[in-house]
Order: C-alpha cells, then structure tokens, then sequence
C-alpha cells in the first residue's frame, strides 16, 4: 500500500524558514517524480516546485524561485521542500504528489499519489 505524508508546516513570520518534508513508503522514491503543490485560501491548486526522477532535475515557479529549495533523500524515501524567506502569499496548504514518469507536471491528473497536506501560514 503506498502512501504519501507530508509534515513540517506551521506558523512563521515574514521573512522565516520552514523545511516540509514528504515521505513516502510504498513505492520506490528514486523512480518517481515528485512535485509539491500548494492552495491558498480561496484560490485553486498550483504547482510550486518539482524534482524528476531523471537527474533529480528541479523545477521552481516563478513566484518561489531563489528562496525554495527541493532535495531528495532515497535511502530515507523522503523529499525536502527548504522554504526561506517567507511571504504571507506563501500562506497555504502544501501538497506532496508522486507521478510514476521522468517529466514534471503542472497537471494535477498526471501525479498518482498524494498526501493529505500539511498547513503553512504567514504570521500577520
């Protein structure tokens, strides 16, 4: 049975760190691609940071890029999202998603696996 959990979100202030992590059993890490999403209040789904299977080639989007950082560690089955410098925009559910393929996806119903999320929240 695969399963996907993610951990590591709280409150921070502006300008802080959090490192999100994602383990998963179940299924052999190093042969998924693995991409973090994220929904902030009364907005949909996006797509934030993605590692490939292939290289561990990493994706960023534009609104994270030079202050996420994505990593993986096979031999504990887990990927870390290293979140710096925080913004309130930044305020959302992450979401950890596997897809059984070397390319990275913006598309929801390309990823298999998901977890159940893990809040993050910009301290006012």
């Amino acid at each position: 049975q695969v399963q996907v959990v993610e951990s590591g979100g709280g409150l921070v202030q502006p300008g802080g760190s959090l490192r999100l992590s994602c383990a998963a059993s179940g299924l052999p890490l190093d042969a998924y691609t693995i991409e973090w999403f994220r929904q902030a209040p009364g907005k949909k789904r996006e797509g934030v940071s993605c590692i490939s299977s292939v290289d561990d080639y990493t994706y960023y989007a534009d609104s994270v890029k030079g202050r996420f950082t994505l990593s993986r560690d096979n031999a504990k089955r887990t990927v870390y999202l290293q979140m710096s410098s925080l913004r309130s925009e930044d305020t959302a559910v992450y979401y950890c998603a596997t897809r059984n393929d070397q390319d990275c996806s913006d598309s929801e119903g390309d990823y298999t696996y998901w977890g159940q999320g893990t809040r993050v929240t910009g301290a006012s």
